[in-house]
């Protein structure tokens, strides 16, 4: 059976042990520069929140996610950052779970969506979200960071 909890800062390291075994799964261990500190303080400043999966007692998955806002339909929703589950553990059912918490979660806070990102290449994960009604939209993600954030900044 699944049971999923709300995270606290104290769970921070296993959390980054989740990311980083994502990060590893999408094979860009090298692109990760956070820390477990970063994690922690992001946690208990409120700028993510996290639920973890545990199956028999043992953590097997978490979803990070946080607020953001649509000004065309005037109403808030969540971002998820993060889905992870443990290869083990992947079928059980844990991943539906932690984006029923987080739907719920949003639901309860007068939230009118949960939007996330997926890479192109992962078909399985487009699928299983699929399954779950989500339908990808017709945006493309842009990043600015590093050296063009900050001569961005500084016009």
């Amino acid at each position: 059976m699944i049971a999923i909890r709300t995270a606290t800062p104290d769970d921070a390291g296993l959390i980054f042990g989740f990311v980083r075994d994502l990060a590893r799964h999408e094979d860009a261990e090298d692109k990760l520069v956070a820390t477990e500190a970063l994690l922690r303080r992001a946690l208990e400043e409120r700028g993510v929140e996290a639920a973890i999966a545990e199956q028999d007692g043992q953590a097997v998955g978490t979803a990070l996610f946080f607020h953001k806002h649509s000004t065309w339909s005037g109403w808030n929703g969540l971002y998820l950052e993060d889905l992870y589950v443990a290869p083990e553990a992947r079928g059980s059912g844990a991943g539906r779970a932690l984006l029923a918490h987080v739907a719920a979660v949003g639901v309860a806070r007068g939230c009118t969506r949960v939007e996330w990102a997926v890479s192109d290449t992962n078909a399985a994960a487009a699928g299983f979200y699929r399954s779950l009604g989500a339908e990808p939209m017709p945006w493309r993600i842009y990043r600015v960071s590093g050296e063009a954030l900050s001569r961005l900044a500084g016009e």
